[in-house]
């Protein structure tokens, strides 16, 4: 820069060109080049090589192997640089380098970049959802618990549900569950190609899961699916799970069961009515109102979301759901029973009386077993019951050693079963279920038909 301004001063003065080189120690032509101010030392122009190798035919191919990956949206399937590199050796007989091909690539994906269109959504329109995973510790057991997280397009405002696994009957759940709370249902709800709801394809060609094809129909909303790798299209809720994560999830939660930690997630969910979001006219709340107002209506049946089978009782009085076995009082065995396996629990019907309810074994080959439908049993087989299964997964430590204290008195040894059970026992319905009298001829075509006769 001292040279620069030495040289355009000296100029100006009326020195010569050949007494301004030879009094600086400069090339003549430097002095020529900036005694004008034609150009400046600070900008320099990097002259640009090109390759007799990269012809047209090339770098056409080049990009079609980009455009390729961009129609196919296979992020794990992409043409790295070394494999058109060897795609061009092998099918176009390309002599050139490698690094000459990986330049290329770099610079032509450099020119492509990625621009976003704002969206606005109406009222009542439209809700994003997504899944997520987070940490929580239920009953003292730290575990890794499923969050349903949704979110309303026009008004912001979020829902999130916490499941022990992220299955069909959990994500029909959900939907039932937000839509009671809304008091309505959006006219599209917008997802990612999870295989919970897609069995087949993604995108515009994903073909869906009779479940939510029928809760689609049910509720009369449209299924939309994003485009693989596209998580832009569904914005709203792609940040959700690690929001809800870091704000309603922190410190980690320690409850007792899932009901428990859903109370306190619906509880931050409506906290969040007081937030302004930048660009919205009004608060989330206030908007959330608007929202409602414009749902479609609720339809008049409660979409049935479990998972329903009628299956025998088998000799050890226990029934089939998935792969683990749940019990039943002994007296139903042999019998057939419908068997409703819901997200967090399973019920057990016989004509129509609920005769059991456990809860969900998420386990592979698992037993779960109630003291109280075996004690009419281990009344008569009385010296089996140090080693049945049901007393030893029931009965705490200091009832398994006072009964083995009373190994041989059969007669007190039932005694303190009973005791055990009485003091534990939790209330049970014994009246049938009430059947409520529906017109099915709507739900036939849907397949719901014989779902509600079941219950």
């Amino acid at each position: 820069m001292q040279d620069y301004d030495e040289i355009r001063r000296r100029y100006n003065a009326g020195e010569s060109q050949r007494q301004i080189a030879k009094s600086l120690g400069i090339s003549r032509n430097t002095v020529k080049k900036y005694c004008e101010g034609n150009a400046v030392p600070w900008e320099r122009k990097t002259p640009e090589r090109i390759s007799s190798v990269l012809t047209d035919d090339v770098v056409s191919f080049i990009q079609s192997c980009l455009d390729e990956d961009a129609n196919e949206h296979l992020k794990k399937q992409n043409h790295t640089a070394k494999r058109i590199y060897d795609r061009l050796v092998a099918e176009k007989g390309f002599a050139g380098g490698e690094t000459t091909i990986r330049a290329k690539v770099h610079e032509l994906k450099k020119a492509m970049p990625k621009a976003f269109i704002p969206l606005a959504f109406d009222p009542g329109d439209a809700m994003q959802v997504d899944w997520g995973e987070a940490t929580a510790y239920i009953a003292n057991e730290k575990v890794i618990i499923n969050i349903f997280c949704a979110r309303l397009c026009y008004s912001c405002r979020p829902f999130v549900i916490a499941y022990h696994k992220q299955n069909e009957e959990s994500f029909l759940d959900a939907f039932v569950r937000i839509f009671e709370e809304l008091g309505g249902v959006p006219s599209r709800v917008i997802f990612d190609n999870g295989r919970v709801a897609v069995k087949d394809g993604f995108g515009k060609y994903a073909k869906m899961h009779m479940g939510y094809t029928q809760l689609s129909a049910h509720y009369s909303f449209e299924a939309v699916f994003c485009n693989p790798a596209e998580g832009h299209e569904k914005g709203l809720v792609e940040g959700l799970v690690g929001w809800a994560r870091r704000n309603m999830l922190v410190p980690v939660p320690r409850i007792n069961d899932i009901a428990e930690l859903n109370e306190l997630l619906a509880k931050r969910c409506a906290n969040y009515h007081a937030h302004t979001i930048k660009g919205k006219p009004a608060t989330v709340g206030e908007m959330y109102i608007t929202d409602c107002s414009s749902l479609q209506p609720l339809p008049g049946f409660k979409f049935e979301v479990a998972k329903s089978s009628n299956v025998r009782v088998n000799t050890f009085s226990t029934v089939k759901f998935k792969t683990n076995n749940y019990s039943v009082p002994v007296q139903y065995t042999g019998q057939t029973v419908g068997v409703k396996g819901y997200p967090e629990t399973v019920e057990i019907y016989y004509k129509g009386e609920l005769i059991a309810t456990h809860n969900r074994s998420f386990g592979r080959n698992q037993s779960v077993y109630h003291l109280e439908h075996y004690l009419p049993l281990l009344d008569v087989r009385k010296r089996a019951i140090l080693d049945a299964a049901p007393v030893k997964q029931n009965v705490p430590p200091e009832v398994l050693a006072e009964l083995r204290k009373n190994r041989g008195d059969y007669s007190r040894m039932v005694e303190i079963l009973h005791e055990f059970v009485d003091s534990n026992k939790v209330p049970t319905i014994k009246d049938p279920v009430k059947v409520i009298s529906v017109d099915l001829s709507q739900y036939d075509r849907l397949g719901l038909g014989r779902e509600v006769n079941q219950i």
